[in-house]
C-alpha cells in the first residue's frame, strides 16, 4: 500500500533551498519515490493556515518512506531545510 510525505514549506532562502531541492530530487529517485506535488499553485479552502509551498511524495509502502527519512542523505539533506526554510513535514499511510 502506498505510503506519502507530505511537506509544507516557507522558504526563507532562495539560493539554498534550490540546492536542497535539486538534492531532495535525486534522493526521491533513488528511493524510488515520485513527486505528485512540488510547489505548485496552493488555495486555502478551508482554515486559518495558508500554506506557502507543498510537495506530496509518493513510496510504495509505509515502511519505504520511513527509510527514505531515515536515511543519512535525507538526514543532511534536512540540515540544509531547516537553514532555508520554515517546513512541516508528515508521513501518511495511504488506503
Amino acid at each position: 500500500m502506498a505510503a506519502y510525505l507530505i511537506a509544507q514549506q516557507e522558504v526563507t532562502d532562495e539560493a539554498l533551498f534550490a540546492e536542497f531541492a535539486r538534492g531532495m530530487f535525486e534522493l526521491v529517485g533513488t528511493h524510488n519515490g515520485r513527486f505528485l506535488a512540488r510547489g505548485g499553485t496552493t488555495e486555502l479552502v478551508a482554515g486559518d493556515r495558508a500554506p506557502h509551498r507543498v510537495v506530496i511524495i509518493e513510496f510504495e509502502s509505509l515502511d519505504h518512506v520511513r527509510a527514505f527519512v531515515g536515511s543519512d542523505e535525507y538526514q543532511r539533506l534536512g540540515e540544509m531545510r531547516d537553514r532555508s526554510s520554515n517546513a512541516t513535514a508528515i508521513i501518511v499511510d495511504g488506503v
